[in-house]
C-alpha cells in the first residue's frame, strides 16, 4: 500500500496528527513538508542499536536520571519540522503519551548512503537550534569514525571532533562512552 503524503504544509500539531493516522511508513517534518524515510540497512539498525545500548549503559553507570530512546521518538525544530534521531538522550521525566521530547540533551545519527548529507549538514543547524541540545553525535560506519558536535561558549558556538578511537565525555551530563561502543554492528553470527 502506497501512503499518500499531505500535499499541504503542515504546522507540527497537524503533522503529529496526521503521522498518528498512517499504519505504516516512518516520517519526519521539515519545513513543513512531510518526507518519508528511507528503509535501513541491517547494518544501519545494528548499529543505532549498538548505539541505544552504550548510551543506556554509560547512563547506567553514571547513575544518572536519564533516558536513551531508540528511534520512533521526534524532536520539534521549529513549528514546521520535526526530526527523529535515531538516538536521543533526556534527562528529565518525558511525557510518556507524547509522539515528542521536550528536552533531548544528546541526539545522535547514524549515517547511510540516503542521509549522509542531510546527517552532516542540515541538521547540525536543526539540532542545535533546540536550546536543550548540547551534542550531536553522528556515527559513520563507512570512515568507523564519530563525529561529536558540542554546544560551546560565546566565542565558539560549536565544537566539533572527530574520534576514531578511545572515549567520548559528554558533559553534561556526565557519560563516558568508548567510541568502539559506536561502531560495532552487533553479534551477525546464527545463534544456533
Amino acid at each position: 500500500m502506497m501512503v499518500a503524503l499531505p500535499k499541504t504544509k503542515l504546522a507540527v500539531q497537524d503533522y503529529l496528527r496526521w503521522s498518528q493516522s498512517q499504519a505504516e511508513g516512518r516520517f519526519e517534518l521539515v519545513g513543513g513538508e512531510v518526507i518519508m524515510m528511507s528503509p535501513e540497512t541491517v547494518r544501519h539498525v545494528q548499529i543505532k542499536n549498538e548505539a541505544w545500548l552504550a548510551l543506556r549503559n554509560a547512563i547506567k553507570r553514571a547513575g544518572l536520571q536519564c533516558t536513551a530512546f531508540g528511534d520512533g521518538v521526534g524532536i520539534r525544530i521549529d513549528d514546521a519540522t520535526v526530526r527523529e534521531p535515531d538516538v536521543s538522550v533526556q534527562c528529565k521525566p518525558a511525557d510518556p503519551d507524547s509522539l515528542l521530547i521536550d528536552e533531548p540533551i544528546i541526539v545522535l545519527e547514524v549515517v547511510s548512503l540516503s542521509s549522509v548529507r542531510s546527517d552532516t549538514g542540515a541538521k547540525v543547524a536543526e539540532y542545535f537550534r533546540v536550546p536543550s541540545i548540547l551534542h550531536y553525535l553522528i556515527v559513520d560506519p563507512f570512515s568507523r569514525s564519530l563525529i561529536h558536535h558540542s554546544r560551546g561558549d560565546e566565542k565558539y558556538p560549536i565544537s566539533t571532533r572527530i574520534i576514531t578511537s578511545g572515549e567520548v565525555e559528554l558533559s553534561p551530563p556526565g557519560l563516558i562512552v568508548a567510541v568502539s561502543d559506536f561502531l560495532t554492528e552487533g553479534d551477525t553470527e546464527d545463534a544456533g
